[in-house]
């Protein structure tokens, strides 16, 4: 009987849809003389059923009329846009149109003509499919949007497909790189290969431990870049030569690193100058990553940040806190010309005077306060060794500030919170007057002999020799057989 009703509704023209569904079944009840007899209740129930079947086959968003051309060998005309009312009605079957939308486990199927989505290819046949579909349907219909959820779900399945996450391990080694599988799926992330966005969500990625390189999984055999971390533990050392040019000719007008023919006309790709290495590289190599190179600190006490291709960024960014940099040889004259060296160069060699005594006393060391420097170990091993770091939170003033601070604690635990480290203070034997005497106080001076301190008035003033040097010497005569 509902195919009955459908084909009339079709033949007649003047029954195409204008409006809702239900306007076409009330017109023909009222045509046809339903209204006028009286129906019972089993026909009403079972009209009702058919209604409802009628209305969920018309809202199917893969549905355009297929199954009326097959029944009735004619052309139909074409379906208007279900009106939203529809969507919200009495109809029981709502969750259909839900389950449709890519949310139930057969949501790559449809509803004629499906399609098996079980393998690349015919994924691939169903993504265009919706491609066309999408374009063919009114924008922003409800059927659109839908078609555009289904193509969502496609594409996200074929991804899967191609790059399948369960079968890559999680640790891979290459070119000493020692490769991490990541689980973030963060959409920020760049690869360093291929120089295109890691879609974390459908990517497998990884991520050197090392040198912090990433890149796609598919992209990891082609990496030819060697870690490097591997250049830092082997050569920890800067080039502090500012830009050292030498031409692209000398290049033979290739990338440094991949070889690629470059020029600086952009043709056949643009050649990029890395400050730090004075080379030129691709768009690949190089993408316009900014950094402080160290030879123009130490020779120009310049802090702004240059260009440097990829592989430089890393280096600087593993070099930037390691103490390479003797600066009393680089560059004697830069303590001439920068005051807050000489300042740092001071409290670095108070703290050195004070290293015997915390080694020595077992409440500094149950305080640790030695830890305070961590982030600078090399500040209680030596006074004339720097980082880039270092000179960079010299320039701001962030070091100058936080090593004061460390001097007076300190200064405090040796001079008045630890009996013990004041007992190994000095009284001055030239003068014999005054308070006790430690050799990182600012108006002293050591013996560079036998390290007993004095006051510097006192000890420059008197002509004579050091007293203990004098007393340690005639111990030795006597002590020396006749």
């Amino acid at each position: 009987m509902l195919l009955l009703i459908a084909k009339q509704l079709w033949l007649n023209s003047s029954f195409i849809p204008q409006a809702s569904t239900k306007g076409i079944f009330d017109s023909y009840r009222v045509r046809s003389g339903k209204y006028a007899r009286p129906r019972d209740v089993d026909d009403e129930m079972e009209y009702d059923e058919k209604l409802a079947i009628f209305r969920q086959t018309r809202l199917n968003p893969f549905d355009r009329g297929e199954e009326e051309d097959v029944l009735h060998g004619s052309k139909t005309p074409p379906q208007r846009e279900a009106k939203p009312e529809l969507l919200s009605g009495t109809r029981t079957h709502s969750t259909d149109r839900t389950m449709d939308l890519g949310l139930a486990e057969d949501h790559f199927s449809r509803p004629m003509g499906s399609i098996v989505a079980s393998d690349i290819e015919q994924l691939k046949v169903a993504i265009e499919e919706c491609k066309k579909l999408i374009l063919e349907l009114p924008e922003h219909s409800e059927r659109q949007k839908d078609t555009v959820v289904k193509l969502i779900h496609l594409r996200l399945k074929l991804q899967e497909l191609k790059d399948p996450e369960e079968d890559e391990p999680n640790l891979r080694i290459l070119l000493e790189h020692r490769f991490s599988k990541e689980k973030s799926k963060s959409v920020k992330q760049t690869c360093d290969k291929c120089s295109t966005i890691i879609w974390g969500l459908i990517q497998t990625w990884y991520t050197c431990t090392g040198c912090y390189y990433r890149c796609h999984s598919k992209c990891m055999n082609l990496i030819t870049k060697p870690c490097v971390r591997s250049k830092v533990s082997h050569q920890s050392e800067y080039q502090l030569s500012i830009c050292p040019e030498i031409g692209l000719d000398r290049q033979d007008y290739r990338c440094a690193e991949c070889r690629t023919p470059i020029s600086l006309r952009g043709v056949p790709a643009e050649a990029r100058q890395c400050d730090y290495t004075g080379q030129y590289y691709c768009s690949t190599c190089h993408w316009n990553d900014t950094a402080m190179v160290p030879a123009r600190v130490i020779h120009n006490w310049e802090f702004e940040s240059r260009k440097v291709c990829r592989s430089s960024m890393r280096y600087l960014s593993l070099m930037i806190s390691r103490p390479v940099l003797k600066l009393k040889e680089i560059n004697p004259l830069l303590f001439n010309f920068v005051e807050e060296l000489v300042e740092i160069r001071k409290l670095r060699q108070d703290i050195l005077l004070m290293k015997p005594y915390f080694i020595t006393c077992k409440e500094a060391m149950e305080a640790r306060l030695l830890l305070q420097l961590q982030d600078r170990q090399h500040f209680v091993e030596n006074d004339d060794m720097y980082s880039l770091q270092d000179l960079i939170d010299i320039s701001s003033g962030r070091l100058s500030c936080s090593l004061t601070e460390i001097h007076t604690t300190f200064a405090k635990h040796i001079k008045l919170d630890c009996e013990r480290c004041q007992a190994k203070g000095f009284v001055c034997e030239l003068c014999k007057e005054g308070d006790i005497l430690f050799p990182f106080d600012s108006h002293t001076s050591v013996c560079h002999d036998c390290s007993a301190v004095f006051h510097r008035d006192c000890y420059y003033d008197n002509s004579t020799t050091c007293p203990r040097c004098a007393r340690m010497t005639d111990r030795k005569q006597d002590e020396e057989p006749a």
